[in-house]
């Protein structure tokens, strides 16, 4: 039995030394092999003194050398902190830096990405500038409650909040979903998602609970994926809906291959297009699908059996085994069917709270409804934000946010972020963020602007200044120069007025 995520790679050299674990690119690495890199990497984290409890930040491309990295973190009683490869200097210093990480493991080419590493040189290992000794690192004593991991997800207000992930909730969430999905050691995964986005992870970390194969896929273009698809003999494939929708691009393969090995398809970070699960229905019949929904704060949360996809296409499904979810209406009672309320979490998965941030924790983590304290303990449950209905045999469908977040290529992006760079350039006095719908799928991300110097603006220098400062989903796709923006009130810029006056300005926007 897996208590850690320690017992889930060491069991594996013993049962399947010779499996083929990882594959990237033309490299391929057994369990045996894999376990071997991990204590490699512990040793390395060894001799810089980390003790049990630290923090260990990672900023690597997703990889081969990420996963050992990762591992050999738990190895040696550490919590990880998984940066996204395409963050740049002030979101990554941002997590270093909240983070309190004891040591940064990276690489060359990504450390001389970042500008003014805001950790010592002395606490930062380049894997490709050392040589892994050989030896036996000890394994720390850890159990299923210890600080596993920190995910940094963007919150509603101000900077990306670190969600706690324990041991117990990264392997409650990787059998569950390995139960549901079926997964066997012949099962060969497909790895599209970064490891830094929650399903992306437990994709990694479910191939490895049953002993299976995860491909590392790195080219998002279409016909490389499917030419991994076809080489690799692929049976499990999982994308967020811009990805499945550029997959399914009338000049992709994928609408035009047979893949004889894929069993089943996933969807998560957002609603697929009812023509889209119709259209890969037809395609590709033999292909289950599972359309999934989930919360960091919660690690997985529902998912639509392939039985009910013809029937309502739109549906998030029911809750995941060992979940229970309801919708609350703002009065705190349970919304009756077709109601609309808030999605509420709770069950084996709720993670540990955000990290360094009590009251932003207390907010979302709450009492859980109905239930009675046990021996003086008080059960405690998420409130997403998000607001759901559910019909009258149970299966939620998802509405949208109670807040004012963004979803941008799969992932939640916070308004006050992205104000706050666009603040840093200097460029603008006043700037207020928000999202219009481009199509079913994707948003556009409209940055409403007041410049400080108007003869002087040019939207295309602040573009030029996203470029450097903002990941590609956090960008705004829209500038819109305005000369003044409408107050509440309180004298704050109403954000709900000036995305009325953008959509009147700009008609069918």
């Amino acid at each position: 039995m897996q208590y850690t995520l320690n017992d889930l790679l060491g069991e594996q050299p013993v049962n399947n030394a010779t499996k083929i674990a990882l594959v990237e690119g033309k490299r391929r690495v057994t369990y045996a092999e894999l376990h071997q890199l991990v204590n490699q990497y512990s040793m390395l984290l060894c001799e810089k003194g980390v003790k049990r409890g630290d923090r260990i930040a990672i900023y690597l491309p997703r990889s081969i050398e990420l996963v050992s990295a990762l591992f050999a973190t738990w190895f040696v009683g550490c919590a990880g902190v998984v940066i996204n490869e395409v963050l740049k200097s002030r979101q990554v210093n941002y997590m270093l830096e909240n983070s309190e990480a004891s040591v940064l493991i990276t690489d060359s080419r990504m450390l001389a990405s970042v500008e003014h590493p805001q950790i010592p040189d002395h606490r930062i290992i380049a894997v490709d500038g050392v040589a892994p000794e050989n030896g036996q690192a000890a394994r720390a004593n850890v159990i299923g409650a210890d600080l596993a991991l920190i995910l940094y997800t963007s919150g509603s207000t101000g900077l990306p909040k670190g969600v706690m992930l324990s041991h117990e909730n990264l392997l409650s969430g990787a059998r569950i979903i390995s139960d549901y999905l079926h997964l066997l050691r012949d099962d060969i995964l497909i790895s599209l998602l970064p490891f830094s986005f929650d399903y992306g992870l437990n994709q990694l970390l479910s191939a490895i609970l049953v002993g299976g194969t995860l491909v590392i896929q790195r080219s998002m273009l279409a016909a490389d994926i499917c030419n991994t698809l076809l080489r690799e003999r692929i049976t499990g494939m999982a994308a967020v809906p811009m990805l499945w929708q550029q997959i399914a691009h009338d000049r992709s393969p994928f609408m035009k291959t047979r893949f004889p090995h894929l069993r089943y398809i996933t969807n998560t970070g957002g609603r697929m297009p009812e023509d889209l699960t119709r259209m890969f229905r037809k395609i590709h019949p033999h292909v289950q699908i599972f359309l999934m929904y989930g919360l960091t704060e919660a690690f997985r949360s529902s998912y639509l059996p392939p039985e009910q996809v013809d029937i309502r296409p739109t549906s998030i499904g029911k809750a995941i085994p060992n979940v229970e979810l309801l919708i609350m209406n703002e009065h705190g009672q349970l919304c009756q069917p077709g109601e609309v309320g808030e999605l509420v979490h709770r069950g084996a998965n709720i993670s540990l709270g955000y990290w360094r941030d009590p009251e932003s924790t207390a907010q979302r983590f709450r009492p859980a409804p109905f239930q009675q304290a046990r021996g003086g303990q008080t059960e405690i449950a998420v409130f997403s934000g998000d607001y759901v209905k559910a019909d009258a045999e149970g299966y939620l469908y998802f509405v949208g946010r109670k807040d004012q977040m963004i979803k941008s290529h799969g992932m939640r992006v916070s308004p006050e972020e992205i104000e706050e760079c666009l603040f840093a350039s200097n460029m603008v006095s006043h700037t207020v963020t928000f999202s219009i719908p481009r199509d079913e799928v994707t948003d556009d991300i409209v940055a409403a602007v007041v410049p400080r110097n108007p003869p002087d603006f040019s939207a295309d220098l602040l573009r030029n200044y996203f470029r450097k400062e903002l990941p590609e989903y956090m960008r705004p796709d829209i500038i819109w120069q305005v000369d003044e923006f409408p107050q509440t009130s309180s004298g704050k810029p109403d954000r709900v007025r000036i995305k009325e006056l953008y959509t009147q300005v700009h008609p069918g926007k």
